[in-house]
């Protein structure tokens, strides 16, 4: 099995959230199990030496693979999610994207200067929602920070958005 037979597996739906969106949807990829079993060999490989102690995800895809890659590298899993779902204390950030605004939250106490933080999310289009995440994690002063996509379109160039400190790495281009 391939990089070929991931991006296979990816459905693509026209018009969704709004017209003129061409939607990845990994869904597909998640139901097949040997796919799910190769993306989860290929995210431990790519970040197995970084020592990574917790992985941070992104609402709410980010809550498939997060916390396979967590356990995978024996690491925490800390969600980023949208205002009001958080019971603890938070911080916030807004921000664009393709098709509007939006706010994301952290727990206050999710991350301290000890960490070393993977932040992951399914797609990178643009790179606002991940861009608003990597705001809220900085705010918490972890010693470094990876940020990782199952998908990236390049054409968006969602990557140029991310300070050069930060490694922005995708398991997929289309």
């Amino acid at each position: 099995m391939s990089k070929e037979k991931l991006i296979e597996s990816i459905r693509c739906i026209p018009d969704f959230p709004i017209p003129g969106i061409q939607f990845r949807d990994v869904t597909t990829l998640f139901k097949d199990s040997e796919c799910l079993q190769l993306l989860s060999d290929m995210m431990y490989e790519m970040y197995k030496d970084k020592g990574i102690t917790q992985v941070v995800g992104i609402e709410s895809r980010g809550f498939i693979m997060g916390p396979i890659l967590a356990t995978r590298l024996g690491a925490g899993f800390v969600p980023i999610r949208k205002p009001g779902k958080l019971p603890a204390e938070t911080i916030e950030e807004s921000y664009d994207k393709e098709y509007g605004t939006d706010t994301v939250q952290i727990h206050k106490d999710a991350l301290n200067e000890n960490d070393v933080v993977l932040l992951h999310d399914d797609l990178l289009a643009t790179g606002g929602t991940m861009k608003a995440a990597c705001e809220l994690v900085k705010r918490l002063h972890p010693q470094k920070i990876y940020v990782n996509f199952i998908i990236e379109l390049k054409d968006l160039k969602g990557k140029e958005l991310f300070d050069k400190d930060i490694e922005v790495e995708s398991v997929l281009s289309l």
